[in-house]
This record gives C-alpha cells, structure tokens and sequence, in this order.
C-alpha cells in the first residue's frame, strides 16, 4: 500500500482539503491518505468550518478528520509527504534525519505545470471564496499526482 501525507501550517483548512481530495481520487485498497500540521496550534480539531463546507459542496466528506503535528516517525509510515508552502518544506525538511527522509517530501504544487507560484495560498484569514479557490488548486494537483501514481 502506497501512503501519502498531505502537510500545512496548523492541519485545518489546506491540508485536510488535500487529504480529502486525495483519498476520493484513489483506489483505499491500494493508497491511505492522511494530513498533519507542521504546528502545534490546532491538534484534535476539526478542519476549518469553510473547508468543511467547500469539500461538502464537491461531494467530500472531510468533518471527520482531526488535526494533528507532524512527527518525525512520520517519515517511516510514508511514502510521499506532501507540503503546502514553502515554509511548510523548510519546517519538514529541517526534521529529516537523512537524505531517505528528504527524498520523500515535495512541494504540493511543483506537481502541476499550469501554476506558476507554487505555494498554496492559505484561506485561514480569508472567506469562502478564498477556500474554494484553495479547493480548486489542489482538486487539479490532485488530478495530476493521483494519474502520475497509478501509472
């Protein structure tokens, strides 16, 4: 089974939307997707009330989820961590104990061609429209990491 871990800032609005998108884009039997936070802020809450609401308007079930902190055993249980930002790949990185860690984690949208700046915008301080944008972004990243997989 080929595990993947979908990373932001707290594990409330853009990394559970990639963990959700993700898992209804593969097949359970072959790939498990999971999220977390490369902070502390948020650990046992649901994802964003907004994140919730734009997933559930895709036909995503996210509410569900509980955020949680990245852990260096993270490293072991998978195998491609994908990060949000470009803080959230300094902050992981920085954790790595080796070059296998750091093999195994990727900037989220380096993956898609047809977007130039490759942070995910963070909706936290935005409205509803900020997180359909974010839902829309990673729904076509998605798309693109999910076929490079199965192929």
């Amino acid at each position: 089974m080929t595990k993947i871990l979908m990373v932001c800032l707290g594990n409330i609005c853009r990394s559970p939307l990639a963990h959700g998108i993700m898992a209804n884009k593969l097949n359970t039997k072959n790939y498990y997707v999971d999220s977390a936070g490369t902070a502390s802020y948020h650990i046992g809450s649901k994802p964003d009330r907004r994140s919730i609401e734009v997933a559930l308007n895709h036909g995503i079930e996210i509410s569900h989820q509980r955020a949680r902190q990245f852990v260096v055993a993270d490293f072991d249980e998978f195998d491609y961590i994908y990060v949000m930002d470009r803080s959230n790949l300094s902050n992981i990185l920085s954790l790595s104990r080796d070059d296998e860690d750091a093999k195994k984690v990727h900037l989220f949208l380096e993956s898609n061609p047809n977007i130039s700046d490759k942070n995910v915008p963070d909706p936290y301080y935005g409205d509803i429209l900020d997180f359909e944008n974010v839902f829309n972004i990673v729904d076509e990243t998605c798309d693109i990491i999910a076929s490079s997989l199965e192929d």
